[in-house]
């Protein structure tokens, strides 16, 4: 019998079967670390293309311009900071200390149109306490930082803020800067995406600014694909050669004794 046909054979089928789905499966796996690859390297493309785009001044056309697809490129904007409908970031943390994030409206002067600014971080005692007025910065103010997106949920794990029902008091701690959600507690439209601040010279008060991680490399996926794709190789080609080793080996004769069972001499 030749291999291939003994590898559907009564004896080899169900082996066979897990080999085939195995192999399948370490392909998928493989496929989808060339995705993952794909989309890391189209995310490095659109955040490199920004950071290499000139700062821009948020007023005039530039307030028309899509900003939800400008993110991390430098923003600066200039207006005055409306605290009474302030909001916090829970579970932030500025090294190895939780605490949470202070978004706060803008209202630029001159338009009077509002963008969200992320202005940094305060411990969680403050933030518990709710005692946020004391970390007011009133007057005209200058904003420097990089837009980012608004977000609904977390990239892992189902994580959601609630939504709020009408009638409600208006939420004032977030897991993200869900802009859909948070414009509908505001007597103002929001614009299409929010500002973390940048640290300053100078400020070396809480908030502390933060600005966001990036690193801009293609990862282990790559890596990982060839990985899967070798495990299918060695499944799909090992697997027959078992098989066919297996067929190869002398069958046992009817009341032949084994070498390892030969009675010793003299016994």
């Amino acid at each position: 019998m030749s291999t291939f046909l003994a590898l559907f054979s009564r004896r080899w089928i169900l082996t066979t079967l897990l080999a085939l789905a195995g192999s399948a499966l370490c392909i998928r796996l493989g496929i989808w670390q060339l995705d993952r690859l794909e989309q890391r390297q189209a995310f490095n493309t659109r955040v490199q293309a920004q950071l290499d785009a000139p700062p821009l001044d948020l007023e005039g056309d530039a307030l028309q311009a899509d900003l939800y697809n400008m993110e991390y490129r430098a923003i600066s904007a200039r207006g005055r900071f409306d605290f009474e409908r302030q909001i916090a970031l829970r579970n932030q943390y500025y090294g190895n200390e939780w605490g949470a994030h202070l978004v706060t409206p803008l209202i630029m002067e001159g338009s009077g149109q509002v963008i969200l600014v992320d202005r940094g971080w305060i411990p969680a005692a403050d933030f518990e306490s709710g005692g946020w007025r004391q970390f007011d910065e009133p007057g005209l103010v200058q904003v420097n930082g990089v837009l980012r997106r608004p977000q609904t949920k977390a990239e892992l794990g189902s994580r959601r803020d609630p939504t709020p029902s009408p009638g409600d008091a208006p939420l004032t701690a977030w897991y993200f800067v869900n802009l859909e959600q948070i414009t509908g507690q505001m007597p103002y439209p929001l614009l299409g995406a929010y500002i973390q601040q940048a640290p300053q010279a100078g400020w070396d008060a809480l908030p502390y600014r933060t600005q966001p991680e990036l690193e801009l490399t293609e990862g282990p996926h790559l890596g990982y694909a060839l990985q899967w794709f070798t495990f299918a190789v060695i499944l799909a080609g090992g697997y027959p050669l078992f098989v066919r080793h297996q067929m190869r080996r002398p069958k046992p004769q009817p009341g032949s004794v084994s070498p390892q069972s030969s009675p010793l001499p003299g016994a």
